[in-house]
Formats: structure tokens, sequence, C-alpha cells
């Protein structure tokens, strides 16, 4: 009986433990199915996830914020929430939104002009800092670096009037371009601050741009500037203020709040005006931005007072109040848009170009291929910048017809 007993009791364990091993491997391999299972079922459940995040999801989240942080359709009640989450309106504002992105290129830029503009060292080149007008504004002005401005006669003047629409921007942001402008031309350039939405409306703005103009006239001798050869040049909302500012003085409109008189001589000084990428009709503008979807966003609305000052704020249409005489008095016009701009489309300087050519007024017209709305003004900033050469070529070519020179 002990002979066979260790014999079976050993066959007996190891079949136990067969037994159990398949067990537990069996047990093991239906956990791993499980798992598997699982993981297939969250990959299917993911997937729909993070489609719907990529095409609602974050669409709505930035056209919502950009909504939220600079202005709600003009509906009344909870209707400008229902009209702010129309899938058409999200779409396209996220589109303009993330077009902002590539501003992103110019981060190099900004430290330069920061860095430039505050650097002590500079300022043999320029004065900063200098109040002017009714709304206490400030102006820098700039010297050509190549001109001992203590031997050398009274400088042409070029006024520089920055974009932004209507609504940022500040004279510190162009001192890079102030200054390679009065290296490039051989003039004072002066670039005035005026008082962007919500500080002012763009009668406000029109005001301060004058007031720059009866600085200049009052103050040339001081600092040695040609008080009567002043040339304009502004980009964007700044060409639109420029245009609009010279429109208002040859006419002699009241609400500039300058003596008539004052407003004839400041007139007679201006020898031409340039336009870079400029909004001459603010209707045609704000069509433009409805189909971007920024209509709400953008400051231009307010800055103007609402639709119906949009036509009296317009240069295009402005041209229709002056009369024979008046018609005079305007300078010449040098308009310069990119026909890559979808900012501001080319057709805004093409369309001023023919109510000014159908007047019998003299304008030239440059169109620049391959160039955008922010590199028309940033490339003005480095001459390693891809149209520095290009757009100062034009402005050069028009100031020597501006002077005469």
């Amino acid at each position: 009986m002990s002979f066979y007993s260790v014999p079976v009791v050993s066959i007996a364990s190891f079949v136990l433990e067969v037994k159990l091993s398949e067990a537990l491997d069996l047990c093991l391999t239906h956990r791993l199915n499980l798992t598997l299972k699982m993981m297939r079922i969250k990959h299917h459940i993911s997937l729909p996830v993070a489609t719907g995040a990529l095409l609602f999801g974050v669409p709505y989240s930035i056209s919502l914020v950009a909504q939220w942080m600079y202005g709600w359709p003009n509906e009344p009640g909870y209707n400008k929430y229902i009209e702010a989450i129309r899938p058409r309106r999200i779409y396209r504002l996220t589109a303009a939104v993330l077009q902002k992105l590539k501003y992103v290129q110019y981060s190099k830029l900004y430290f330069q002009w920061n860095s430039w503009y505050k650097n002590a060292d500079n300022h043999k080149h320029f004065k900063k800092g200098i109040t002017f007008g009714r709304h206490c504004n400030k102006l820098d002005v700039y010297y050509c670096p190549n001109t001992d401005q203590s031997r050398a006669g009274p400088a042409p003047v070029v006024v520089f009037v920055y974009g932004g629409a209507w609504g940022s921007g500040n004279r510190a942001m162009y001192c890079l371009l102030a200054a390679q402008m009065a290296k490039e031309l051989n003039a004072t350039v002066v670039c005035p601050d005026y008082s962007t939405y919500p500080k002012g409306d763009v009668l406000d703005m029109v005001q301060d741009i004058a007031d720059s103009l009866l600085w200049v006239k009052e103050n040339g001798d001081v600092f040695n500037i040609d008080k009567d050869s002043l040339v304009l040049i502004g980009h964007s909302a700044g060409a639109h203020l420029c245009a609009l500012t010279t429109l208002f003085l040859a006419r002699g409109a009241k609400e500039l709040g300058i003596e008539a008189a004052k407003q004839r001589e400041i007139t007679s000084t201006i020898k031409g005006v340039a336009g870079l990428s400029g909004v001459y009709n603010i209707m045609d503008h704000y069509q433009h931005e409805i189909v971007r979807g920024v209509e709400y966003v953008s400051t231009m609305h307010k800055a103007m007072g609402g639709t119906e000052n949009f036509n009296y704020y317009s240069p295009t249409t402005a041209l229709n109040a002056l009369t024979e005489d008046t018609l005079k008095r305007v300078p010449p016009f040098c308009l310069i848009h990119g026909t890559s701009d979808g900012t501001v489309p080319v057709e805004s300087s093409l369309k001023f170009s023919e109510a000014l050519t159908c007047l019998s007024m003299k304008v030239s017209l440059y169109l620049l291929p391959k160039v955008g709305h922010a590199e028309m003004v940033t490339d003005l900033m480095a001459t390693d910048r891809n149209s520095y050469h290009t757009v100062y070529d034009c402005i050069k070519q028009e100031l020597r017809k501006f002077t005469g020179s």
C-alpha cells in the first residue's frame, strides 16, 4: 500500500497543478481580452470626442472669447447671444482670429523697437514725448542721421500716421520705421499719437492729425523743419485719417475747430498724401468685415459712431462735398497697396484712385504683388525685410513729385 501511495499522490498533485495553471491562463486570457475590448471601446469613444472638440469646441471657444472681449453683435437683449453662436459667424470669426497668429513672426521686431526706443544712445536721433494739440497727445520728431542739424537748412517734413483699426497703436511701435524713413527720405519725420477708440471717435482723431500739422506749422523754426513743405504718409486706418483730414482741411470744415484762415495755411503746406494699404470707403470695408465675421469685434463701427456716419467719414464720398474752388486746394495723392492684402482689399485703393481721377485730381497708384497688409508697414522697419526697397522706391519717386526736387 505504501509502495504505490507516493506515485499516486505525485500524479494527483501534478494533475491539480496543470488544472490550476490552465484555469489561471484562461483567467488571464479572459482578462486580457476584456482589457483589449475596453481599449477598443475607449478608442472608438475618444475619436468622436476629439473630432467634436476640433470641429465645435475649439471654434466656439475662440470666437466666443473674442466676442466677449471685443463686443457682442449689435442686437437687442438675448438676441445678441443667439447671433453670436450662429455657426456661420463662429467659423468665420475663428478663421479671422487664427489668421492673426501669423503676427507671431513679428515678435523679433517687437523686441527690437522696444529696445531701440528705450535706449538712451538713440535719443540723439530723435526727440520724443512732445505734447501737442487740444487733446494733449504726444509726438516724436526724428532727424535724418546723415544730416548735421546744426549746420543744415530746414529739412522737408513727413508726418507719419500709423494704423491700428482706429482702436490701437502708439508712436513708440513705429520708432524703427520713423528712423528708417528719415534716413531713406532725407527728411524730418514727425510721428504723432492720436485719440484711438474708446478715448476718442474718428472726429477726435482727425482733429489730432490736424493739430499735429498745425504744430509743425507753428514750431518749424524751433526744430529746423521746412514748415512750408509737408508730406502726409499713413498706413491702413492711418491712411484713412490722412486722406480725411486733408479733405476736411481743403473745404474748411468747421468740425476741425480751427480757424478757416489757419486751415487754408495748413492746406497750402501739404505737398502730397501717400496712403499705404488704406481704407477709403467705410461702408465697403464694413461689408468686407461682415464677410470675415469681424464687424462687431472691430472698433471701426464704434469709432465712426454707427453706420449712419459711414459715408460722411469716407474719403471716397467726402470728395463729393468739395466745390470746384476747394478741389483746387487738394494736394496730389499716392496710393500704394499690396495685392495679397486680406485685411483691406486692394479694391479700396482702386476705387479711391478712380474717384480722384474722375475729378481730374492728381493721383498715382502702385499695386505691389505678394505684399500683405502688415508687411506693407513692418517691412519698412528694417533693410533686410522683403518689401523694404520696393515700397521706399515708390515713396521716394512720389516725394520727388510732391516737393519738386
